[in-house]
Parts: structure tokens; C-alpha cells; sequence
């Protein structure tokens, strides 16, 4: 599953570990699921979409 996290991330100038401190994840998590090793678990991904004001369908894609 392809994902747009990397450039949402990048457009509110966070870092990982930023990101994974508002998410309360670990910043290896925020990485595997930007590279693609990790599929978000649904509560997770929902939480991605909040946070970035976006559904979770414009984050998340299959390709």
C-alpha cells in the first residue's frame, strides 16, 4: 500500500519524530509506514487522517 505521509509530513516541515510524538508511536513505526514495510493498523491510519485533516483514502492507496 502506497501512502502519502512523507509529503504531508514534509508540507507541515515536522520531522519524524514529531509526528510519531503526536501519534504516540515510536519513530520507527512513522518511518516503516512511510516506506511502505508497514500497513497502519485501522485506528492508527484514522488517527493519520485526523491529524493531517485528510481522509483516510487520500493518505492511504493501493498502486
Amino acid at each position: 500500500m502506497q501512502n502519502s505521509i512523507r509529503d504531508l509530513r514534509a508540507e507541515t516541515g515536522m520531522s519524524q519524530r514529531e509526528l510519531a510524538e503526536a501519534l504516540e508511536v515510536s519513530r520507527q513505526t512513522v518511518n516503516s509506514i512511510e516506506t511502505g514495510r508497514y500497513d497502519p493498523s485501522l485506528p492508527l491510519a484514522i488517527a493519520i487522517g485526523r491529524f493531517f485533516h485528510r481522509p483516510v483514502e487520500e493518505i492511504f492507496h493501493a498502486d
